[in-house]
């Protein structure tokens, strides 16, 4: 069986991570995988393929910043790469992040509903049944339910700074986005597989699986962290974000760090430089890093993670720290609080600074001692990459072998 996968990475970030765990897991298992990406650069996979250069790139971001076009950009290096679909000739194409400034939506469903191969999508947020926006909890938008319009956040990603072509967008993505006769969503929290199921992807069968991550690297990890950042004898509130902004919870750090105690830090991992230079001095920053080693220490020498997130999906950085032994404290958002239980974990008010604030003295009283066997054992039950993604193996075997049938069938 050869599966290609779509991506807007290749091994780098969280959904880049998911793809290169699934491509490994289908070779271990005798089969071909194929992962095509849209930006930076492919770790980890020696069978990646390229969409586009950063030109085709650069060209894509300039369609949406001045059109709010995002998705129909890309044209000459999708044409291309269907070229590389065709001759690769996979049994299973496998979409993840189709936004991302790399690839064009009208060329590759016209190409996925010519060719009538079994597709699995998984959506890692809300973008495809939207007119513009990947989420919309954090102004209570329901506009995507019936047709969006006049969009509340023309502004954020994919950020439009001048045309608001939403409602356009709407219809174009909801045309382009049905039909498909062999397709199956996945989402990896029940929370976006209830709102899939509310939208005009409503018509495709939806099944969960959550995020796995990897516990031979995310485990309790003994390093020199503590020393290195003069950290010995302080209690450490962990957050960690690929990019850190008003959705991910940025602000609930800066006012958290003016009711700390003095015993008490906050790290935050993944600024800019520009972020760092701003905090608070009872705040330690650090940029982004994709050394999941790195990672790995940083949540085993934290007493606490929180994720102050305002709209999320199913966050691997929950699972990452609960791996690691580290209690999770997150905001009632989204799948967020799908990873938590009253074990190894709090669930808040979205928004409550003080709720937040008194239930990380809860966690530094009881003592994190309390809470490390409870977070490794559910990460090592629920959220082990090797058993989610033979789920994702199991998906593809059955829609293969249906598949097969179909065109035996077809030609009779």
């Amino acid at each position: 069986m050869r599966v290609l996968q779509i991506n807007s990475v290749c091994g780098i970030g969280s959904t880049g991570r998911i793809a290169i765990d699934i491509n490994k897991i289908l070779k271990e298992q005798g089969h071909e995988g194929y992962i095509a990406y849209g930006r930076d650069f492919a770790k980890d996979c020696d069978t990646s393929i390229r969409i586009g250069n950063k030109l085709d790139n650069y060209m894509h971001v300039l369609k949406t910043r001045i059109f709010d076009r995002h998705g129909f950009g890309s044209k000459r290096a999708t044409r291309e790469f269907i070229n590389k679909i065709e001759k690769l000739d996979p049994d299973i194409i496998h979409l993840h992040n189709i936004h991302g400034y790399y690839i064009n939506i009208e060329l590759l469903f016209e190409y996925l509903k010519r060719v009538d191969k079994p597709v699995i999508w998984t959506l890692h947020d809300c973008w495809a049944f939207t007119g513009h926006c990947s989420y919309f909890d954090f102004i209570g938008c329901d506009k995507w339910k019936t047709g969006c319009y006049n969009c509340p956040q023309k502004n954020e990603y994919p950020s439009s700074i001048f045309m608001d072509n939403t409602k356009s967008n709407y219809k174009k993505k909801k045309d382009i986005f049905t039909g498909i006769k062999k397709m199956t969503i996945v989402t990896p929290s029940n929370w976006l597989a209830g709102l899939v199921k509310e939208s005009f992807l409503g018509e495709y069968p939806v099944r969960v699986i959550n995020n796995g991550i990897d516990l031979e690297v995310f485990k309790p990890t003994e390093s020199n962290f503590r020393v290195k950042y003069n950290l010995k004898n302080k209690f450490i509130i962990l957050g960690v974000a690929s990019v850190w902004g008003k959705r991910k919870g940025y602000q609930y750090f800066i006012e958290l760090s003016k009711k700390l105690n003095p015993d008490e830090i906050v790290v935050m991992v993944g600024l800019t430089e520009k972020q760092k230079k701003s905090l608070p001095n009872n705040i330690i920053g650090i940029t982004k890093t994709n050394n999941v080693k790195e990672l790995a220490e940083i949540y085993s020498d934290a007493d606490v993670f929180i994720n102050p997130t305002l709209e999320d999906n199913f966050p691997t950085t929950n699972l990452e720290a609960l791996a690691c032994g580290t209690p999770v404290i997150t905001f009632n958002t989204g799948g967020s609080v799908e990873c938590v239980d009253q074990n190894c974990g709090f669930v808040v008010e979205k928004g409550n600074l003080k709720e937040l604030f008194n239930t990380i003295q809860v966690v530094k009283e009881k003592g994190k001692l309390n809470y490390i066997q409870q977070c490794i054992q559910r990460a090592k039950k629920l959220y082990d990459r090797k058993d989610r993604f033979k789920e994702y193996l199991e998906l593809y075997n059955n829609n293969y072998i249906n598949y097969k049938l179909y065109t035996l069938l077809k030609r009779k």
